[in-house]
């Protein structure tokens, strides 16, 4: 894949350009500031780019915004925010599209390279990676989305983990279920949100960003 990475912290940095190329794929560019950002992702236009939120010259929330105006121009731009910090507004404005390629990861919660990696592509191929800590925060406020309220107890569970870009086996061993009860909850869910296109893929894109993105 062709990566751009943007981190301001040098050793951060030069750290995930090597992971990134050690795995075989290409980081096209890296940037440091906000402007940066966006110019790289303008020229590059990468599979997937990791973008930190707060960056210089402000050290607020420049990658962010950058990723978000990336994505106006150029709709889907895979883009994984990587950040020590959820900026709500900023997130669900990352998600209001619907588009997917989409993933908020804190950098804490990181444990291992595979992970990243996985996060990467799922990413790339136009699927979510949420870290569940992101999860919670975008759900504390907001009213239900119409449907969201007919899910079952167990449909929600199956639908949180999903938005952490789990597959139903994932989603099966997390909740000690068959791959199969996994796959009749999503079939339910997916009946109660309206989504009815025959895209399996494209409808736990929407579902995961159904929940995601509550009003």
């Amino acid at each position: 894949m062709r990566i751009v990475v943007a981190e301001d912290l040098y050793l951060l940095r030069d750290g995930m350009v090597r992971l990134i190329e050690a795995y075989g794929h290409q980081v096209v560019a890296t940037a440091a500031t906000g402007p940066e950002t966006l110019e790289a992702l303008r020229t590059w236009r990468p599979e997937v780019s990791v973008i930190d939120v707060r960056m210089p010259p402000n050290q607020s929330d420049e990658g962010l915004r950058a990723a978000l105006a990336a994505r106006s121009e150029m709709p889907g731009l895979p883009v994984l925010i990587l950040s020590q910090h959820v900026e709500q507004l900023y997130a669900r404005e990352l998600l209001a599209d619907g588009s997917g390629g989409v993933g908020y990861l804190l950098k804490e919660s990181v444990f291992d390279a595979d992970q990243f990696l996985d996060a990467l592509e799922r990413v790339a191929a136009g699927g979510t990676a949420m870290d569940p800590a992101v999860i919670a925060k975008l759900l504390s406020t907001g009213s239900p989305h119409q449907g969201l309220d007919r899910l079952t107890e167990r449909e929600h569970s199956v639908l949180a983990l999903m938005a952490e870009g789990l597959s139903n086996q994932a989603i099966g061993r997390r909740l000690f279920l068959s791959e199969g009860t996994v796959s009749k909850y999503t079939t339910s869910m997916f009946g109660k949100l309206g989504l009815t296109d025959d895209d399996n893929s494209n409808r736990r894109v929407r579902a995961v960003l159904t929940y995601l993105n509550k009003p």
